[in-house]
């Protein structure tokens, strides 16, 4: 069971993830101890913790706040994913442990059903959880770190792709549950090729609707960098 602290973490989270709070929203440490019963040195192990994971930032004098995106945050984003990406899937089919495919695949069923019953923010949840555990699969320590802090950024870029608005967009949502599928089948397979290959498809999946959605006049051209 879990306790008030536990909760106020995964809560935290998972709104930053599914953009229930804003981008450099203030997150007011009094009204969270009241709502969560807690006293302020708890909640505030949970800003440190959140921090460090790259989910908030402790400003000296401004508190906690959701981590931002602005410019610099896209490209950056947009510049790395990709290979960041890659690396993880080849590390994955390599090193993947029994125990972490059956999670992979049990998170899949849980994305597969919220796909059925239109929860988009389930979606969200899941999906970053799919490519956490990819990320585990790799076993590298210089490459997960990297993954958590692209995968914040990803589902709050990308959020509006699990809330499908025409036949179009219904059709990339079951595109990209069927790469998971097949991202799985590869790993078990061990076959570090296809997951690469399934990586860029995935990602290209990915990279037009995240432009879809953050359309800013000024950077579509930074936006457009591939890695071949």
């Amino acid at each position: 069971m879990k306790n008030g602290k536990s909760t106020l973490y995964d809560d935290l989270k998972r709104q930053i993830l599914t953009m229930e709070l804003d981008p450099d929203e203030a997150l007011d440490e009094v009204a969270i101890s009241e709502r969560y019963g807690l006293s302020r040195t708890p909640v505030r192990e949970v800003f440190r913790r959140l921090a460090g994971e790259g989910y908030i930032e402790i400003r000296e004098n401004r508190g906690a706040r959701v981590i931002p995106m602005n410019h610099s945050t896209l490209r950056n984003f947009f510049l790395v994913a990709p290979m960041i990406y890659a690396a993880i899937g080849r590390l994955a089919a390599l090193n993947f442990k029994a125990r972490q495919l059956d999670d992979l695949k049990e998170t899949q069923r849980r994305f597969r059903a919220a796909t059925v019953s239109r929860d988009a923010l389930m979606m969200v949840v899941e999906n970053n959880r799919f490519h956490a555990i990819m990320g585990e699969m790799s076993g590298n320590p210089y490459l997960e770190p990297s993954l958590e802090r692209l995968l914040i950024d990803h589902a709050r870029i990308g959020h509006t792709f699990f809330r499908p608005r025409d036949a179009d967009t219904e059709r990339r949502l079951e595109l990209s549950a069927g790469h998971h599928d097949a991202f799985i089948v590869a790993i078990e397979s061990r076959d570090e090729s296809a997951v690469v290959d399934l990586v860029f498809e995935h990602w290209e999946l990915s990279r037009e609707n995240m432009e879809m959605f953050i359309a800013p006049q000024g950077i579509s051209a930074d936006l457009s960098f591939q890695i071949k």
